[in-house]
C-alpha cells in the first residue's frame, strides 16, 4: 500500500483533522507502543500500520 492510500483511509475513517491527530498522539500496543507516526518513520510497513489501526479500532472489514 502506498503511502497516498494509507492516508486517504486513515482521513476516510477518522475525518481529515483527526487522523493527523491520531497518527500522532495515540501509541499503540499493536504497532510496540508507537504512534502511527512513529511506526512508519521506523520503517513499518504501510499495509501493516493500516491492520494494526483497523484492528485497534474495530474497524469495519467494508472499510479496510
Amino acid at each position: 500500500m502506498r503511502l497516498t492510500e494509507f492516508w486517504k483511509k486513515m482521513n476516510a475513517q477518522f475525518g481529515s483533522g483527526y487522523a493527523e491527530s491520531f497518527a500522532s498522539d495515540h501509541v499503540m500496543s499493536e504497532l510496540g507502543g508507537r504512534t502511527v507516526r512513529e511506526a512508519l518513520d521506523a520503517g513499518w510497513e504501510t499495509k501493516d500500520v493500516w491492520r494494526a489501526v483497523c484492528a485497534a479500532m474495530g474497524v469495519p472489514a467494508s472499510r479496510q
